[in-house]
């Protein structure tokens, strides 16, 4: 009797199982992006305002600034900007787009993502955070300005916006939205408000808010998609590239005027870095309980 080999699976014998591409959740890739955005904070503070090296460059581009007098016009807008109005009426805006688009709760988040890292900043900058004096006697060391409150309110404005608008437009208005930030990163530092560090602090500080509050959300309302491990390795460790390739792109400025344009350029290019990489983690989250609740539904 002839005996036929087949290789269909036998009722005894399991099928091997199929191969499986190592990957993390949302939530783990946004637990990482927040822990590399303040990993990238902690060592801003450390190499520009607790090193000697670091304050004495930053303080160079305090001089340069405060003696380029007229010279920065295009940075005058900034100067007439009334921080406390403009943040009322973001926040007017963000409820009145949430009310428009029929989607109350998605407001909340929106409002908490915009006034948390705002409230972190100020308490770290006035209670938690100094600078030391150098003696410097202009003055330009006599006070902490790290992490810069502009550049946090633009950084954060963005992201409640991009939050409250159709998570469809949330990319194209975070990459839009980041020019924004850039120049109001690159103004505070050319009036002599802030140094590099303060605004790169100030952007990195939101987004390490935004992607632990992020992650609170996925982990509450999981999507069950699965990320390549590669942007979890990326989004902890970008953020920490980017602080060290300034501050070593502003320590080889020798004079001052070098030092000047460098930290204006570094100011605004790091912003926008620190917005692109908050802008892929972000992408899909479903801060809103109902859009979260009809997704569940169409994957049953």
């Amino acid at each position: 009797m002839a005996v036929i080999l087949t290789d269909a699976p036998s009722a005894t014998r399991p099928p091997r199982p199929a191969l499986v591409t190592r990957a993390a959740s949302r939530t783990a890739v946004l637990a990482a992006s927040a822990a590399g955005f303040a990993l990238a904070f902690v060592a801003a503070y450390l190499l520009f305002v607790r090193t000697e090296a670091g304050r004495g460059v930053e303080n160079g581009v305090v001089r340069s600034a405060q003696s380029a007098g007229t010279t920065v016009d295009w940075a005058a807008p900034l100067r007439e900007t009334d921080l406390v109005v403009a943040l009322g009426g973001v926040a007017v805006l963000i409820v009145a787009i949430a009310l428009v688009r029929r989607r109350p709760a998605l407001g909340v988040p929106a409002l908490v993502l915009l006034a948390a890292p705002l409230v972190v900043a100020q308490l770290l900058k006035l209670y938690v955070l100094e600078r030391p004096s150098t003696g410097d006697r202009l003055g330009v060391a006599s006070h902490n300005s790290f992490p810069s409150g502009h550049a946090s309110a633009a950084m954060a404005v963005l992201v409640a916006l991009a939050i409250v608008l159709p998570r469809r437009f949330r990319r194209p208005a975070l990459v839009t939205g980041g020019f924004g930030v850039a120049w109001v990163s690159a103004a505070a530092v050319a009036l002599g408000w802030h140094r590099l560090s303060d605004t790169v602090g100030g952007c990195l500080l939101v987004a390490a808010v935004t992607c632990a509050g992020a992650a609170v959300v996925s982990a509450r309302r999981p999507d069950g998609d699965r990320v390549p491990l590669v942007p979890v390795v990326t989004g902890f460790l970008a953020p920490l590239v980017l602080v060290l390739a300034g501050y070593a792109v502003l320590a080889t400025a020798t004079s001052g005027a070098a030092q000047f344009v460098a930290a204006l350029v570094l100011a605004a290019l790091s912003s926008m870095a620190v917005v692109l990489l908050l802008a892929a983690p972000l992408r899909r989250v479903a801060f809103d309980p109902a859009e979260s609740r009809v997704r569940r539904l169409r994957r049953r």
